[in-house]
Formats: C-alpha cells, sequence, structure tokens
C-alpha cells in the first residue's frame, strides 16, 4: 500500500536501492539538492543520515528564498519507491517552475498507481497546511506525469517553457 513516511535511516537499505534506481539528478522530491554539490549522488549511510537531517530542518522557516518544505518518502511496505515534498508557500521560481509539490517514483516502480495515490495523499497534507488552492506542475512532454495530476483534478492553467502548470482545488 502506498504511503508517504517521514525520511528515516531505519529505512537507509532501501532509501540506497531507490536511489540508485534513477539517473543521476532525476530525484525529484527527494530534497538531496540541499546537501552540498558532493554528496547529491552518495548512497553511504553518512549521506542519508546528513540528509535525514538536513530534511526535518526545512520544514521549518528558513532564511533566504528558501520556503518551508516537507519531505516525504513514498513507499509500499518497507520499500521506499520514491520522493514527495509539499511545499508550504510560492516563491517566483515555484509559482513558475516547481509548484507547491513536486514527486517522483523510481522507474522500476512506474506506472503501479503509486504516483496517483502519493499525489492524493500530498494533497491531503496540503489541505491541511492551509493550502486551498495547490500548484503542481511537470514537463510538458511527460505524459505520465500530467494524467497523474489529472486523475487528482489538477487543471491545466497553461505551459511556460517546458513546464506544464496545473492548479488543484483543495
Amino acid at each position: 500500500m502506498t504511503a508517504l513516511v517521514l525520511p528515516t535511516l531505519d529505512l537507509y537499505e532501501s532509501w540506497a536501492a531507490c536511489v540508485a534506481d534513477y539517473e543521476p539528478g532525476m530525484t525529484h522530491g527527494s530534497g538531496m539538492w540541499n546537501l552540498p554539490e558532493a554528496l547529491q549522488t552518495d548512497t553511504d549511510r553518512d549521506t542519508c543520515e546528513a540528509l535525514v537531517a538536513l530534511l526535518r530542518r526545512l520544514g521549518r522557516e528558513v532564511p533566504g528564498t528558501i520556503v518551508p518544505s516537507d519531505y516525504w518518502w513514498i513507499t509500499d511496505g518497507a520499500d521506499v519507491i520514491g520522493f514527495l515534498a509539499i511545499r508550504h508557500r510560492l516563491n517566483d521560481w515555484l509559482l513558475n517552475e516547481g509548484g507547491h509539490i513536486g514527486y517522483s517514483v523510481r522507474p522500476s516502480r512506474r506506472r503501479e498507481g503509486h504516483a496517483s495515490r502519493a499525489l492524493g495523499l500530498a494533497l491531503a497534507r496540503s489541505r491541511e497546511l492551509g493550502i486551498d488552492r495547490a500548484l503542481v506542475t511537470c514537463d510538458d512532454d511527460n505524459v505520465g506525469s500530467a494524467r497523474t495530476i489529472e486523475s487528482q483534478g489538477g487543471v491545466l492553467e497553461d505551459v511556460r517553457g517546458v513546464k506544464r502548470r496545473y492548479w488543484i482545488e483543495l
């Protein structure tokens, strides 16, 4: 059953296998880009521990341009199968490119309905955060993600550059 769980070192081996399933830099929603560049592709236990600690801190207000965000691991039982981030508000970049919710499911577990279920869970959490209208984006050529967003009530507003921008009323 698809679930969202807070990142935890208890799932280290499954997390490392999940990250290894992606092409480098394609782990959307993972938060790994917040690590120092040299660690962004590492899957050793120390990197996972640093990532877990960092992601827990990012849910709070932080100075600068980073908006508070909740980071979740998408799981199926004890298996980490993807990543999801919920941004509490939008800055200019998120309004045009990233949206309130970013997610990805590892390549070997796609087309099983996990993305739709995870997005549905994220929308419920967004409602709890007081977001009444969520922006979710995907690449214009990502037909699977567009269908996922539409299955959860996404209404296409426009395409800006290579990004399709959908709004979902909560």
